[in-house]
């Protein structure tokens, strides 16, 4: 599995209303996608939930690399021509787990470094365990953790319906969840 997340810096006097428009519209071109397990459209709306700045994100957890690789051949295409051709942040994920929420209002995405002298083997073990103990939280939608093994970091990706205290931590809302695959995570 992949975890994929790209972001757009927004002018500060940018309409985000166009960028909620833009997820109520393309949303649902998401949502029987092959081989995605959800897509989240993301927005941090400068003031709200720790952010300073506007922002406009996608958050993807692909099954397979081939379908990752797919959407940045063909359906990134009306990214690039809207936005530009961003940084896309991916992470070989070590677990995702489907969680006992329904409706995701707020994602979380929090990075961890992984010390340069840790057993790697017990770092990705001990990541995997606490993705499914987060994943069992009630508010929680869906869980992911991943590894980023050209930064030697963990990315700890969470979808719920209300606030997680997580130090740290970066918060979006979630402005629409297309979950094509979601349900076959295991829970």
């Amino acid at each position: 599995m992949i975890i994929a997340q790209y972001e757009h810096r927004l002018p500060a006097d940018y309409d985000l209303d166009i960028i909620r428009h833009r997820a109520a519209a393309r949303g649902g071109l998401w949502d029987d996608v092959p081989e995605l397990y959800f897509k989240a459209f993301l927005l941090r709306e400068a003031g709200k939930h720790g952010a300073n700045a506007h922002s406009y994100s996608s958050l993807y957890l692909w099954r397979h690399e081939a379908a990752f690789t797919d959407f940045i051949s063909s359906r990134f295409r009306s990214v690039i021509d809207s936005f530009g051709r961003p940084g896309i942040r991916t992470r070989f994920a070590l677990d995702a787990r489907k969680g006992q929420g329904s409706i995701a209002r707020l994602a979380y995405r929090q990075e961890i470094d992984i010390a340069q002298d840790a057993d790697l083997a017990e770092v990705l073990a001990a990541e995997a365990a606490r993705n499914r103990e987060a994943a069992i939280r009630p508010s929680v939608v869906a869980a992911a953790v991943g590894v980023d093994v050209n930064q030697w970091r963990i990315t700890r990706v969470y979808l719920s319906e209300g606030e997680l205290d997580l130090p740290g931590a970066t918060a979006y809302q979630v402005l629409y969840l297309a979950r094509p695959l979601l349900g076959e995570l295991p829970g």
